[in-house]
């Protein structure tokens, strides 16, 4: 079945290169183009698209303006098309708080000679933008994890805090569900290691977004420097991200490596270090996305002895990436968004 895409940005130039691209992928089709909001809006009355692509910034009614009309009039999956700005980087995240389903960047320099090279990336989103929310398999049953209305217990124990470390993989729709677990966390937390599919500048920006709504400290990871507790250590969109262990503890390192999987930074290679590296004292969360990142090195930790929690299907945007790593025998368990936290804390004290 193709998936009818509307393609809304001001430039000319950029509105024909998202044609051409989308239209020579053999299961996309570009119904309709728009300069601006006005059109944008009829096109979505009279052509009823599947996906929309929405420039983020644009002349008279900006794209977040117009999403949020979007999201409260017909809301529909929209792939954000941002520039690489620490402006556009902040205006996208609040897109994705907004409702938008994931964003890709504009190419550098001349979209013309370069737009190919971003075509696999454009078509891949809008695929994923197309399948959110859609059934994609069914949970096992005997994975289920009971409701959770809070976080109970005791404070973690100091032993906890400094010997067992947090391990979390996402990708599309993963910047909310993130906000979503971490949100939860009380602030005496062991470390926690994320990798988010997502490019330079705006895991800056996430970082930064993070840190202020969180009682824990978030930051990008650092090549070489020591894991703390209380703080999220979030992989820089140039870079692998690994976790050492050294005396009295972990590390982080950061490594600029060929992409695995077609991402750096890859859940693939930060599970597979922690496999190596944490073992048992390890909790590893695969939240929403799109492929397989990550799943073979889930099942590489769970037979290293770390305990593993998947994210259901009803609350991913697209279970792709946990419905792989729960379907190959990796998690432990299965668990909506909102209980996500609590399971890890039950992990984290044993219960």
């Amino acid at each position: 079945m193709t998936t009818r895409v509307l393609v809304v940005d001001d430039s000319a130039l950029m509105r024909a290169v998202l044609v051409e691209v989308i239209n020579a992928a053999p299961d996309l089709h570009v119904a309709g183009t728009a300069c601006n909001a006005l059109e944008a809006r009829e096109f979505i009355k009279t052509l009823n698209p599947d996906v929309m692509t929405l420039d983020v910034d644009m002349p008279h009614m900006d794209g977040l303006e117009f999403l949020a009309q979007v999201m409260r009039l017909r809301p529909m999956p929209v792939v954000m098309v941002s520039g690489l700005t620490e402006k556009d980087s902040e205006t996208t995240l609040r897109a994705l708080e907004l409702g938008a389903v994931d964003f890709v960047s504009k190419p550098r320099t001349d979209p013309v000679g370069n737009i190919h090279a971003y075509a696999d990336q454009i078509c891949e989103k809008i695929r994923a933008a197309a399948l959110s929310r859609k059934h994609l398999g069914q949970v096992p049953s005997q994975l289920r994890s009971p409701v959770l209305s809070s976080i109970p217990g005791a404070p973690l124990t100091a032993k906890v805090l400094q010997e067992k470390l947090v391990l979390i993989g996402a990708s599309t729709g993963g910047t909310e569900a993130i906000r979503e677990v971490l949100i939860r966390f009380p602030e005496r937390m062991p470390g926690i290691l994320i990798v988010q599919h997502m490019p330079e500048m705006f895991t800056t920006s996430f970082a930064r977004r993070l840190d202020g709504l969180c009682s824990l400290h978030v930051k990008e990871a650092e090549h070489g420097e020591r894991v703390k507790p209380g703080v999220v250590y979030l992989a820089p969109g140039h870079s692998h991200l690994m976790v050492r262990r050294v005396s009295g503890g972990f590390q982080c390192e950061l490594s600029r490596e060929n992409p695995v999987n077609r991402h750096r930074p890859s859940v693939e290679v930060l599970f597979n270090s922690a496999a190596a590296q944490v073992g048992r004292s390890g909790v590893g969360v695969m939240l929403t996305g799109m492929g397989k990142d990550g799943a073979q090195a889930m099942l590489n930790m769970r037979e290293a002895g770390s305990y593993n929690i998947c994210q259901d299907q009803e609350s991913s945007v697209v279970w792709g990436m946990p419905r792989e790593a729960t379907i190959n025998g990796a998690a432990h368990e299965v668990a909506s968004l909102r209980e996500i936290a609590g399971r890890v804390m039950h992990s984290l004290r044993g219960v």
